[in-house]
């Protein structure tokens, strides 16, 4: 079940909670592909990722954000052109191959086919493309409050979001978490949340943060089933009734 986009619009740019998540992911995507990382490619994001494509709109050739039908959509960045487009989850307007990057947070785990997602991941990225899923910590804070939009969907672990990027020829390259504080309004936690963040990357990068953030890259996939050669006469053969010796016309 995909979010409505007011909420995620409320929450991420209307609340100090929303604000905080945003800047904490933002710094770990940040820490994975920085801003020069992309000069000159293309950014899609899918979901909700519009907090997280900003970094990247001075140095991005072009950034385009999808978002899904079930969850709406509103124009983005605000006060420029509209780069934001309306979409079937797993269908998208992009030509095969076109994509260089492409971030998915609210995407994967309020989806109601995670499979056929990722596979239109795998066909919209080029060679050497590479995705950066966001998704709850199956046995983090987050996930336990539906307060916020990652106590919705389907949260996983480290191990469920890995199986699935193989089952879909992904290669896992690096994974990475953040929202090491409690999803809490009160001002102690919104003021401590920088420091909450720099310990816990310190400590642990995957048991005790609200997310996981885990990049992968497109692998080519082989074709599949059980070879069979094709039967090919052998052309020399092909001439032996002409060369063969012509005998005595019938009377």
């Amino acid at each position: 079940m995909h979010l409505d986009v007011l909420d995620l619009r409320n929450f991420y740019y209307r609340t100090r909670l929303g604000r905080v998540a945003q800047r904490a992911i933002r710094d770990q995507v940040l820490a994975f592909w920085p801003a020069e990382s992309v000069r000159g490619q293309t950014v899609v994001g899918f979901g909700f990722a519009v907090p997280l494509l900003r970094a990247y709109h001075d140095s991005a050739r072009r950034i385009i954000a999808l978002m899904p039908g079930p969850q709406g959509v509103m124009p983005w960045p605000s006060g420029m052109p509209n780069v934001s487009v309306l979409c079937e989850e797993t269908l998208w307007p992009l030509d095969t191959g076109s994509v260089d990057r492409l971030v998915l947070l609210h995407g994967l785990e309020t989806s109601e086919r995670p499979g056929d997602l990722l596979t239109e991941c795998h066909r919209v990225l080029g060679p050497g493309g590479r995705m950066l899923l966001i998704v709850p910590n199956r046995s983090g804070l987050w996930a336990r409050r539906d307060a916020t939009p990652f106590g919705y969907g389907r949260p996983y672990s480290q191990g469920q979001l890995e199986s699935q990027l193989h089952k879909h020829a992904f290669k896992p390259e690096r994974h990475a978490a953040a929202l090491y504080g409690p999803p809490s309004e009160r001002r102690f936690w919104l003021r401590s949340s920088g420091l909450l963040e720099r310990y816990g990357r310190a400590l642990s990068s995957s048991l005790a943060g609200g997310v996981f953030l885990a990049e992968a890259s497109k692998q080519l996939q082989t074709p599949g089933g059980t070879p069979v050669k094709d039967m090919v006469r052998d052309p020399l053969r092909v001439l032996d009734a002409v060369n063969a010796p012509s005998g005595p016309k019938p009377a």
